[in-house]
């Protein structure tokens, strides 16, 4: 009796983990581009990580004074017991960028862009011989996005490491349509799924030194539409290092 009964329990145990593994979106949000130009000529780099290896970078360029470019990419391999992860996504837009409020310490930006990616997610269970594949999701997806940046810099400083450092803070929320282009469920062709994502995405930085800043973001993604696989449920959480330079006093 006692062994049925664990034999139930270890059934029921199984059913839920697979349960829960196939619940992953295999969609991951990127780092946005947040560059917060200000003047015409600025330019902007950024790499980003967390601690489950996703690298993130993002670059763009002030063309005027108003007007700039954006470039994003991200590629993350992550293997654990359970599921291995794999995609990667490139993107690029244009926008509108401008200073806000009185004190000139508020940049508001605009844009809209395209991008493509790919991703391969294997959910595992424990064997004999080690791991075996228990579903797997291979797909090509676009993208098309807008996005709003905002940030403002504070007008107290941190000390920090014997000198003040400036600190900036803001938000950038996206709203992105994801498409699939190819999705194949356990090597063979599968219908077909889009959704579109509210993204907000919260970052800090502080002032290292010439231009340098470390970021820390947060953020997560909301899905619109009701789907088996592409859905929402990943979060972004990094650490990266900002880079912007061709700024003007």
């Amino acid at each position: 009796m006692i062994q049925r009964r664990s034999s139930l329990l270890l059934g029921a145990v199984s059913i839920l983990g697979l349960f829960l593994t196939g619940c992953s979106s295999v969609y991951l949000p990127n780092v946005p581009a947040t560059p917060m130009f200000t003047n015409a000529g600025e330019g902007y780099l950024g790499a980003h990580v967390n601690v489950k290896g996703n690298l993130s970078g993002t670059a763009g360029v002030a063309f005027t004074d108003n007007l700039a470019i954006i470039a994003n990419g991200s590629y993350v391999d992550n293997k654990t017991t359970n599921q291995d992860f794999k995609q990667h996504l490139i993107e690029g837009g244009l926008g509108y960028y401008t200073v806000v409020g009185h004190s000139g310490r508020s940049v508001l930006e605009f844009y809209g862009g395209y991008g493509i990616g790919s991703t391969r997610d294997v959910d595992k269970r424990a064997s004999i011989s080690g791991t075996d594949p228990v579903e797997i999701r291979d797909l090509d997806f676009n993208k098309i996005f807008v996005q709003a940046n905002f940030s403002s810099t504070r007008k107290n400083k941190l000390r920090l490491f014997g000198k003040q450092r400036t600190l900036n803070y803001g938000t950038a929320i996206r709203v992105s349509r994801i498409k699939m282009d190819r999705f194949d469920l356990n090597n063979a062709p599968a219908e077909l799924e889009e959704n579109l994502y509210i993204e907000p995405v919260f970052f800090t930085r502080m002032e290292l030194n010439k231009g340098f800043q470390l970021q820390y973001t947060n953020g997560w993604n909301i899905g619109i539409m009701s789907n088996e696989y592409l859905k929402a449920g990943n979060a972004v959480f990094t650490l990266g290092l900002i880079y912007n330079f061709g700024k003007k006093k």
